[in-house]
């Protein structure tokens, strides 16, 4: 027995070491099948590391992107009120009228729903209808009214798929008048001409935003709407436009420009002790209320972004500046030829004389010399005297106005004078300044001598704003010495059409040639215009009028214009009468 267990020992011991009973063995086959399963546990830990701490977020954003929807909801626009606090602009709920072209269960019998009740033909809203987005806008900025006129027809005709957001529009109680001056703003709310332009930052607020999930079809999710963030509405404005001047300044220049067969014209009123902006417009005028009808040009303002030769006006700054430099005074007389020679050419006067005559700077002024201005840059002033003068007074450079698309005109540096600059630049030709500069220049002599920036705002959120004097161009009395000119100007001169009655109005015509697109100027084409003040002695009130492409000299054209707005705004701004 003992041999027999023996033998049996070692024949077990035997087989478990032959290959496939032993443990030997048994590891050296379990080994590498631990090291393929977890080398695999490794891989899909790691893919699920990756899909959900690396990827994990974006792909979460990706599936949120594809069943949400962002609506941006519309800041109440700050209003728009005239210096009297009518209201000019101001915003109005509305409603926005979108679908889901997934969901829209009978396109043609919504089309013709909404072409019924919103305009239109049919067909023209099939497009939208019948898209492959889940949101396609119908409408913008629907009257609140006909909007629900709308849903309820679509309702009753169980047309589904259509839907309706709060929503805000620009609305204008006094309808176009203003529209250049107050400018257009966009279906997203953005500013796109005029002061909603300039001035979008203050008036425009901050957007919010509704988001709202949309199952796999593109449908909106019933409860799941939410509003992202809040909309900060704008804040209101006050300008110093009088609406009603601003409406007799259109109706007239509307009307002037047809009777007198300009190509377009021009008026800015302001008051020239502060520089406000009462009224300002050029033709052609344009419909805010009605943006699909707007001729070319007529978004802006040409005062402010049109360059022209300003003519005979010009020789109140030539004046002033002899006066301001002590080389001459209003009845200083100088013998002023027939013709005066002016670069290789020579200049002569509008009456026509072909004789010599003795003339006060006052009579220069009175007849509106060509010669006698010439005269007095080239001979008495000089180019260093006229060119610090003119800058002086901000001619070629921006005047500061709160109204995009300024301009700075195109004025010779004293170092670019040819023989002619001099002589031809005393009378308003050989340079081109939008007519803003002159309204600036002018002011300072109703004012004392004292520049301001011509502006439209007045106070914003209620705070006032501030608009400092912009500098001393002449002084206090050489600015009277030229008013007291400016009045016989109007009294017996050039600018008599311009008087208003009861009034003490100080003036002056302008009558400049326009140049040609190949050189030389074009005959019987001028930029015809007045500029003065109201009353002369205390100024309330300057109207600068000007006819562009009018074979109508200005004594005859802008003048009566003059007096027609001037006239107005004295009334309407209760200023009373003088004599």
């Amino acid at each position: 027995m003992g041999a027999r267990g023996a033998s049996y020992d070692v024949a077990s011991r035997r087989g478990r070491n032959d290959g496939f009973g032993s443990d030997d063995g048994f590891e050296g086959v379990a080994r590498p099948l631990f090291v393929v399963l977890a080398a695999l546990v490794a891989v899909v830990v790691l893919r699920l590391v990756w899909l959900q701490v690396i990827q994990g977020p974006s792909l979460a954003a990706s599936a949120a992107a594809q069943r949400t929807n962002v609506v941006a909801v519309h800041a109440r626009r700050g209003t728009i009120y005239d210096r009297d606090g009518n209201v000019l602009a101001m915003s109005q709920a509305c409603k926005t009228i979108y679908c889901n072209p997934q969901k829209v269960n009978d396109p043609n019998g919504a089309a013709r729903i909404l072409a019924e009740k919103l305009g239109g033909k049919a067909s023209s809203y099939l497009a939208t209808l019948r898209g492959d987005s889940s949101f396609s806008y119908v409408r913008r900025q629907v009257d609140t009214d006909k909007a629900k006129e709308v849903e309820d027809s679509l309702r009753d005709a169980k047309a589904n798929g259509i839907y309706f957001l709060d929503d805000v529009k620009r609305v204008y109680p006094y309808g176009a008048v203003g529209s250049q001056v107050l400018g257009i703003v966009g279906t997203d709310g953005d500013g796109l001409s005029g002061l909603e332009l300039y001035y979008d930052d203050v008036l425009k607020g901050t957007d919010g935003e509704l988001v709202f999930e949309t199952g796999s079809k593109g449908t909106p999710i019933a409860g799941t709407s939410a509003q992202a963030s809040t909309a900060q509405d704008g804040t209101d404005i006050v300008i110093s436009l009088d609406i009603d001047v601003q409406e007799a300044a259109e109706r007239t220049i509307a009307k002037g420009t047809e009777d007198f067969d300009a190509e377009s014209g021009s008026v800015m009123v302001t008051d020239p002790k502060t520089g406000q902006i009462i009224a300002a417009c050029s033709t052609p005028l344009y419909d805010v209320t009605d943006t699909s009808k707007i001729e070319e040009g007529a978004t802006s303002l040409k005062p402010v972004s049109s360059s022209f030769e300003p003519g005979s006006i010009f020789k109140l700054l030539t004046t002033a500046i002899g006066i301001d430099d002590g080389l001459m005074g209003t009845e200083t007389t100088y013998d002023v030829p027939a013709y005066l020679k002016v670069g290789d050419d020579y200049v002569s006067d509008d009456d026509g004389r072909d004789y010599g005559m003795d003339m006060s700077v006052r009579e220069i002024l009175r007849r509106s010399s060509n010669a006698g201005a010439a005269l007095l840059a080239q001979n008495v002033i000089g180019a260093e005297r006229f060119s610090e003068g003119i800058a002086r007074f901000g001619i070629g450079s921006y005047t500061g106005i709160d109204f995009p698309g300024e301009v700075p005109g195109l004025v010779k540096t004293l170092d670019q004078y040819d023989g002619a600059s001099l002589g031809s630049m005393s009378f308003g030709q050989s340079l081109a300044v939008p007519l803003v500069q002159m309204v600036k220049a002018v002011g300072a002599l109703a004012d004392g001598g004292t520049l301001h920036a011509p502006h439209f705002l007045v106070s914003k959120g209620g705070q006032e704003a501030e608009w400092g004097p912009a500098g001393q161009a002449v002084s206090a009395e050489t600015a009277s010495a030229v008013t007291d000119m400016m009045r016989t100007v109007v009294q017996e001169g050039t600018a008599v059409h311009a008087q208003v009655e009861g009034y003490d109005v100080a003036g002056k015509t302008g009558t400049g040639e326009q140049a040609g697109e190949t050189g030389g100027y074009i005959d019987y084409s001028y930029v015809s215009s007045l500029i003065g003040f109201a009353p002369a002695s205390d100024a309330k009130v300057l109207v600068y009028v000007g006819l562009n492409g009018t074979p109508y000299l200005a004594s005859a054209s802008a003048a009566p214009l003059f007096s027609t707005i001037m006239g107005e705004a004295l009334s309407d701004l209760g200023v009373a009468p003088t004599n």
